[in-house]
């Protein structure tokens, strides 16, 4: 867009802030208020899953990572704590037709994937919806974060290599051990040329166990790429 269209924009409608509305003297996404009551995950994370450390220091590896749901990934990074201050933000996104909400969100992202662009990454993958589930909410929002995180990175996107084939229910509905079988076997890869040898970049909105982004790595890796991080914008970090 050319910058004095934009600025146009701006003068007949001017930016709000994505939770409370107020009207933004930038385009920031959030006013001072809001901003200042998201809670971000700083840099004193394990390594390798990114979880916070109670003891203020960077970990090459935390007794998380003991569990499962890392051994498919290189790294797990999120930006921000999913918690009551930050849940309006995703959950209006997701559910809610805010689709405007990407662009702040994928910002995030591309700041909490320091460490992946770094070591490097070929692909971009969304987790993918079920088609009959994609039909009922119109958009994918995995999808539209890779779509404004391409522009930063520069990444190409690969939207159909990997297929959710089973309709699970919501994985809300469900604890830590019933989410790892609702999602068991759920996808597979339809184009493993495509993935063979990739460094893969999988995104999503929320981590809550993991279980999701977990079986789509495997079943990733299994199909023979290179290796898989797991990016979303915010993550349930439990005490």
């Amino acid at each position: 867009m050319y910058p004095w269209l934009k600025n146009l924009i701006n003068i007949v409608l001017p930016p709000r802030c994505l939770l409370c509305g107020k009207i933004l003297s930038g385009e920031n996404g959030l006013c001072g208020d809001c901003f200042s009551k998201i809670k971000f995950i700083g840099r004193s994370i394990c390594h390798k899953c990114g979880h916070p450390q109670l003891s203020g220091r960077c970990v090459q590896s935390c007794p998380l990572c003991t569990n499962n749901h890392h051994n498919f990934f290189r790294f797990q990074r999120s930006y921000i704590y999913y918690d009551e201050q930050s849940r309006p933000l995703l959950v209006d996104f997701k559910f809610h037709d805010k689709t405007e909400n990407a662009e702040l969100l994928a910002k995030w992202l591309y700041q909490a994937g320091n460490d992946i662009w770094q070591q490097g990454a070929d692909i971009l993958m969304p987790v993918p919806l079920h088609r009959a589930r994609l039909r009922y909410r119109k958009y994918n929002q995995s999808a539209l974060l890779c779509k404004e995180l391409a522009k930063m990175t520069k990444l190409p996107i690969d939207y159909t290599s990997l297929i959710r084939i089973k309709n699970t229910k919501p994985q809300v509905e469900f604890d830590g051990k019933n989410r790892k079988r609702n999602v068991k076997n759920a996808f597979i890869v339809k184009n493993v040329k495509a993935i063979k040898g990739k460094r893969i970049v999988l995104i999503d909105d929320i981590m809550t166990t993991g279980s999701t982004l977990k079986e789509c790595a495997e079943t990733l890796i299994k199909a023979g790429a290179e290796s898989v991080d797991a990016l979303t914008v915010a993550r349930v970090i439990k005490s």
